[in-house]
């Protein structure tokens, strides 16, 4: 098999696995949903509205982090050593298992944007098309660093805290929960210094229209750097050999 195959088969593995497990469909999509629909309704429609773009990168995460601890699922299976052996590249294991978890996050927030006229927003062709780019490359970004977290772990207990310690704090000081403008000093720098503060930025600008925050050209070329480099820290990753791999 082609290592482009290979990688074909991987992602697909990834869809027929999702919709055989529904409770990964309820977790990954209903959760933010409920959330943005209580937190949004309890602050007015202002705040639902600024909450939308916020609530579609957090269901991109929760899709992430459901998808890629299938890692360590299938390296307790054997499926995983199995893989290894095999004649493909590990770089097509990356592919396959990134971006088989980026189109499962990637279709629930398309779901989820069928929500926006709650939020009183009406897309244009132009903001549909920028937000539906924007929502790819956050997915893959998501789904590769969950992937390069899961691939040095082997307890699904010990990947939930690190991703609930890491990724979780990264979507809160993005932008997506709380405006920048009001904070204290050292957290808008934590926030600039945010790689997920752009896309969000960006999402948001493409979703609702306003304009404010950092110029859209800048936080495209920051996304974009984004999901590459962590595409390629995924694949650095993988690439190492451990002790539990295979000789």
């Amino acid at each position: 098999m082609s290592a482009a195959g290979a990688a074909g088969t991987l992602a697909e593995r990834e869809f027929v696995r999702f919709f055989r497990d529904r409770s990964r469909v309820v977790g990954a999509l209903g959760s933010p949903i409920v959330f943005w629909l209580l937190i949004g309704s309890g602050f007015g429609p202002d705040y639902r509205r600024y909450l939308f773009p916020g609530t579609a990168v957090l269901i991109l995460l929760f899709a992430a982090i459901f998808s890629t601890i299938s890692i360590i699922e299938d390296r307790r299976e054997g499926f995983l050593q199995s893989v290894l052996v095999s004649p493909i590249p590990r770089t097509a294991i990356v592919a396959g298992k990134v971006l088989g978890g980026a189109g499962l996050a990637f279709v629930q927030a398309l779901v989820f944007l069928a929500l926006a006229p709650l939020a009183g927003i009406r897309f244009s062709g132009a903001s549909l098309a920028l937000a539906l780019l924007l929502l790819a490359l956050l997915a893959i970004a998501l789904t590769a660093l969950g992937f390069a977290i899961a691939w040095s772990l082997d307890s699904t207990q010990g990947f939930h805290a690190v991703m609930n310690l890491f990724l979780i704090p990264l979507w809160l000081l993005s932008g997506a929960f709380f405006p920048e403008s009001g904070t204290p000093r050292w957290l808008k720098w934590v926030m600039a210094v945010n790689p997920l503060s752009y896309g969000v930025a960006a999402l948001r600008r493409a979703i609702s229209g306003r304009s404010s925050g950092p110029p859209m050209a800048l936080c495209l070329a920051v996304t974009l750097a984004f999901t590459v480099a962590l595409f390629a820290i995924a694949a650095a990753v993988a690439s190492r050999r451990s002790a539990a791999d295979p000789a």
